[in-house]
């Protein structure tokens, strides 16, 4: 017999397993390789010498055939540890010089074969000597060998998959072979790839055919900034990095497959035999390629349970391959499973569960299958199966369930538009071409679309220039604005991503059947016969640096409010959140219209959110929903369109009189009395005046602008996000243009352009030192205060009709993510057998992340503030947070409307106060001069007279102060956070802790939700944070508590009234509004007030059993009416 070339020995000493050979003449000696010594195999001194005497049970002798770094691994070898605990099983590690250098026959002997391929430090594994030992010895196979030539090959992998009716991404194959030629059919757009005839727009995946190379290329759309993720085999602390690369490669063979929205995290799922499947959950490498590892190194990684579904799959992933033990990955998205990759042979790292039940069901197996045939007397054991035992909360406190977000978009360059009636034959041509007269609108924003925009604007004024009498009825001053535009837009962005990069301009067009009916601010000349286009084109609200900065900071910020917010997680202070998302108890969609600033915002606070580094065009594919999903986020809503109109020309009729405003203008315009209003009418006075005023400092502004430009010293300056003093100078001339026609007549619907221009040079350009700044900007600012909010309606009626007509669909997907947080089965699950040091994992938290435009934040306010929600007169609390809503005057960058959902597990399952609701709000980012007028709250979550009452902690976030990794937060200690650069304002009877109320009996008192920071400037300059010019960032508010006593059941209702009543309030409001119009001398405010909510359901609502009450639904609610819901 060969020597032994190693032994494997406990902490005692004993004798566990070899590395060595062994012969077949003395397979079952102790010499051979026994793993156990004498005293293990003896059962005690008492044992009789007929025991001494009887020749040495046959042992059973399991092989392991790898590369030795394999074999030598802590997971193989505490795994083969456990397995040497079964009486009648040996381990054997082959040689890596033996199985690398030695003949097959010279191999050491062994009745079962554990062997699979992988790459060694120099060389990799010989799997043909691997198979050929195979035929020579015939031992049983725990993971075929032949099978492992096709794992090696992705093409293969797929095929198999497909044949066993595994679901898949949608896929192509590109073989680039020269005898093949039929299979390499490729041809690439700017934003897809068509591959043999398959078209797969980006985002989309490129994977070489071979699995031994990592570099997996994922490429993301020019509206997303473009670009591409390369992932690797991890190296360090990375597993991917981003590049500017928009190009596939043009070399070598490929799969290219749709990308699946994973929400940023992978399911890595480990198999041991058929019947067991191990899952664990990971931040997706192509995510921010920052690989999280522990206070250890290791990388996190989180068991997961598994569905039926996914059980099944991991059953015939085991079986199609022939692989006992067997790894796969596996995407979760949109509701279903798909496998994306098998990696063949694969243990769980750092996971003891797992090492105990994998070494026993492959002794189990081993010992089925060898047992009889070497006539060892064996039975499978019968255990019970482990019960999962989930911690659940105690006393009054009450579990998170669900956080609801609306957000509007953070700090932005100003929002430029022209409009321009056209009626040459090549617009038309390019509306048909797009599909224009199906819906009558077509919208560009693809940069071949805006290029072919351009070209016609270069032919049309190209011919202009040479036949001054041509019949080119666009005016040319719009052509050559809408040229300059798109070539000046072109040349700002950074050519990396093309000549246009998408997303921060678009033409509209509108389809006009007789022409323009009426000429606008713009148009002085009269309409024209015929058919006609409206071509709108936008440009500018681009995020800036600012804006991400801002989304940045409120994502970290909005941990607090979560279990163990408190907490430190790898390294990081508060992240409470960040176990939760990455235990998969945390279920998280984040929804962004499709404007470009919007869906960076969702990016940007996603990236601070769950901690994610690098650039956020990843961040904005993986983790951001972006489409149009039945106008739920967008303005596209035609039932509008009339009402605001009315409502805009009785604003424009009010705002053009020359004379100070009378108390019926007061009675007309601000009907509701709202404080914030009143105040910046008495701050007018007369508009038409104010206007003037207006006017005058925009001409001193744009006079200062030019002699800046032809002072030698400025010709250089560069202003900030890469402006130039020419551009600033352009989009201020457009103003004074636009702003007052030849007339003298105002156009007041440039205030919110002008007020949205010197906001934007106030806290960007202020180093410009221009005169008269800060006196354009308060007259500018009274002037907006009254026309934005107004434009939503001025009457209650008026401001209910136009927000139900924004704001229905986002209504109802509320209603449903409330109702839809008791489906327990849809949602992933941490496995409780393998959640230690993580308390209550069965628990979860459902979070919906809606970003938008100022428009829906607006309406969805009036909806809650009109729509009889609550009595102000019975409810103090709701009084009280009406008076504070009536003071803010401006709903700014990174508004919050939040809305929280409780449990009490102590109440009963069918009574109402089971399910707790509380309404938060936030104006925002803080304005320039906010110090001195900033309203008061209330503070975040006060306690309220019925709280006080019951003395409890009734409101508080879920305790995790038994959390291994999660610390609770003690009063007396400092607040070890790191500092947000947001102000927090400390009111008079306010204490401020992180996301933690306190039992309290003093009436008034109220807890913030973040630290305060004491700053000696109200903005901070952002330094080392890797973007360029910078300037201030300001801060943004704290959330204030609007409500924290409310019902589910109260809500459900509420939102389910307000759905339904939406098409019969609009068609009572129109009616309503023309008497309105035609009798303008009344007053406004009273006389036709929002009608009151039916008290009782419609009938239309499904029945539900008596014992299930409306707001306890087990699965969605169909009651909502209209276009579906996006998916869940």
């Amino acid at each position: 017999m060969s020597e032994a070339g190693g032994e494997g020995r406990d902490q005692s000493g004993n004798l566990m397993f070899v590395v060595g050979c062994v012969d077949e003449d003395h397979r079952g000696s102790e010499e051979g390789g026994r793993m156990k010594n004498e005293g293990e195999m003896r059962k005690g001194e008492e044992e009789d010498d007929q025991d001494y005497d009887s020749p040495p049970e046959r042992q059973i002798v399991v092989g392991i055939c790898s590369m030795m770094k394999k074999s030598k691994s802590k997971p193989m070898t505490q795994i083969m540890e456990r397995l040497c605990k079964f009486e009648y099983i040996t381990v054997v590690i082959f040689p890596e010089e033996v199985i690398l250098n030695q003949p097959v026959d010279k191999w050491p002997l062994c009745d079962c074969l554990v062997s699979f391929h992988s790459k060694g430090t120099n060389q990799r594994f010989p799997l043909d000597k691997a198979v050929e030992y195979a035929k020579l010895r015939n031992p049983l196979l725990i993971n075929d060998l032949n099978m492992q030539y096709y794992i090696q090959d992705r093409r293969e992998v797929y095929r198999i998959l497909q044949e066993e009716g595994i679901d898949l991404p949608r896929y192509s194959v590109l073989t680039r072979d020269p005898d093949r030629p039929e299979e390499c059919n490729l041809v690439e757009g700017e934003d897809h790839v068509e591959v043999n005839g398959e078209v797969f727009p980006k985002p989309f995946v490129e994977k070489p055919v071979s699995a031994e190379d990592h570099n997996v290329y994922v490429y993301y759309p020019t509206s997303a900034g473009g670009g591409s993720q390369r992932l690797f085999r991890k190296i360090g602390s990375r597993s991917s990095v981003y590049s500017p690369e928009s190009c596939v490669r043009k070399t070598g063979s490929y799969i290219y497959e749709e990308f699946m929205p994973t929400d940023g995290t992978d399911v890595k799922v480990y198999t041991v035999g058929p019947d067991y499947a191990h899952a664990e959950a990971r931040k997706s490498p192509a995510l921010d390629g920052k690989v999280e590892r522990d206070s250890e190194g290791k990388e996190i990684r989180y068991p997961v349970m598994l569905s039926a579904m996914e059980k099944l799959v991991a059953r015939k992933v085991c079986l199609a391959f022939k692989q006992t033990v067997c790894g796969f990955d596996l995407l979760r998205a949109n509701g279903h499973s798909f496998v994306c990759d098998v990696n063949g042979f694969s243990f769980v790292k750092n996971s003891m569960k797992y090492y105990d039940d994998c070494a026993k069901v492959l002794g189990n197996m081993v010992m089925r299958e060898l047992a009889p045939q070497f006539h060892i007397p064996w039975s499978i054991p019968l255990e019970a199966e482990d019960i999962p035992i989930v911690p659940t909360t105690s006393g009054t406190m009450m579990e998170l369930r669900c956080v609801i977000a609306i957000i509007r978009h953070g700090d932005r360059t100003p929002k430029q538009k022209m409009k321009m009636e056209v009626r040459h034959p090549l617009f038309f041509a390019l509306f048909e071409k797009y599909g224009g007269y199906k819906s009558g609108k077509l919208k560009l924003k693809k940069p071949k679309q805006l290029q072919e925009v351009l070209d016609i604007a270069r032919l049309l004024l190209a011919e202009l220039g040479q036949h001054t009498d041509c019949e080119i009825e666009e005016k040319k001053g719009k052509l050559e604005q809408l040229k300059t535009v798109l070539e000046m837009e072109s040349s700002l962005n950074d050519t990396r991503y093309g000549h246009f990069s998408g997303i921060n301009r678009k033409v509209q067009l509108t389809y006009l059947p007789n022409g323009q009916p009426k000429a606008s601010s713009e148009e002085e000349e009269g309409p024209k016969e015929g058919s006609s286009l409206l071509l709108v084109l936008k440009w500018g609200g681009e995020l800036t640096p600012a804006g991400r900065v801002q989304a940045e900071e409120l994502g970290r910020a909005f941990r607090c409010m979560y279990p163990g917010g408190q907490g430190d997680y790898a390294g990081f202070p508060g992240c409470g959140l960040l176990r939760l998302h990455s235990t998969y108890r945390h279920d998280l969609k984040i929804y962004a219209s499709d404007e470009g600033r919007v869906q960076m915002t969702a990016a940007a606070f996603a990236k601070g959110l769950l901690a994610l580094e690098g650039e956020l065009t990843p961040i904005l594919v993986q983790m951001v929903k972006s489409a149009n999903m039945n106008g739920m986020l967008d303005s596209d809503s035609e039932s509008l369109t009339d009402c605001q109109q009315r409502v805009k020309v009785r604003l424009h009729e009010i705002m053009q009189k020359d004379q100070d405003f009378t108390e019926a203008d007061y009675r007309k315009l601000a009907p509701t009395d709202s404080p914030s209003l009143v105040s910046s009418m008495k701050t007018i006075g007369n508009p038409v005046r104010t206007c003037d005023q207006v006017y005058a400092l925009i001409q001193s502004l744009t006079s200062q602008i030019r002699r800046r430009l032809e002072d030698p010293k400025s010709a250089d300056l560069q202003l900030y996000h890469s402006e130039t003093l020419e551009l600033m100078l352009q989009r201020w001339s457009k103003l004074e243009r636009d702003f007052r026609n030849k007339s003298g007549r105002y156009d007041i619907s440039k205030i919110p352009d002008i007020y949205d221009c010197v906001k934007y040079d106030t806290q960007h350009n202020s180093t410009l030192d221009l005169e008269d700044t800060l006196e354009l900007f308060r007259l500018s600012r009274a002037l907006a205060d009254i026309v934005i909010p107004q434009e939503y309606g001025i009457n209650k009626a008026e401001k209910m009709d136009i927000a139900q007509a924004y704001c229905l669909p986002l209504m109802k997907k509320i209603q449903l993510d409330l109702q839809r947080t008791h489906e327990d089965e849809a949602v992933n699950k941490l496995h409780p057998l393998y959640s230690r040091g993580v308390m209550s994992p069965g628990r979860h938290v459902r979070t919906r992340l809606y970003f938008t435009s100022e428009s829906h934040v607006h309406s969805l306010l009036s909806i809650f503030r009109y729509g009889g929600l609550l009595d102000e007169v019975k409810d103090q609390q709701w009084k009280q947070a009406m008076d504070y809503l009536s003071a803010v005057s401006e709903l700014n960058y990174m508004t919050q409307i939040v809305i929280m959902l409780y449990e009490d597990n102590n109440k009963d399952p069918g009574s109402e106060e089971r399910f707790h609701v509380e309404l938060h709000f936030s104006p925002g980012v803080k304005g320039c001069e906010d110090e001195e007028n900033v309203p008061l709250g209330f503070g975040f979550r006060p306690a309220s007279a019925e709280n006080q009452e019951k003395q409890t902690n009734q409101g508080s976030l879920e305790d995790l102060s038994q959390d291994e990794t999660d610390r609770a937060l003690s009063l007396s200690e400092p607040i070890g956070i790191k500092r947000s650069p947001m102000i927090r304002n400390r009111k008079t009877g306010s204490m401020e802790v992180l996301a933690e109320t306190i039992p309290t009996s003093s009436k008034g008192a109220s807890y913030r939700l973040f630290p305060s920071c004491s700053r000696q400037s109200p903005e901070i300059k952002q330094t080392g944070l890797g973007f360029e010019g910078c300037s201030m960032v300001p801060s943004i508010y704290p959330l204030e508590t609007l409500h924290n006593s409310l019902s589910l059941k109260q809500v459900d209702k509420f939102l389910n009234a307000v759905c339904e009543h939406s098409s019969d309030a609009h068609a009572k409001t129109m009616k309503a509004l023309s008497a309105l119009f035609d009798t303008s001398s009344q007053g406004y405010g009273q006389t036709h007030i929002y009608p009151p909510l039916p008290k009782a359901l419609s009938s239309e609502t499904p029945v539900r059993p008596p014992e299930c009450p409306l707001w306890y639904s087990s699965g969605p609610s169909s009651s909502v009416q209209g276009p579906p819901p996006p998916p869940q």
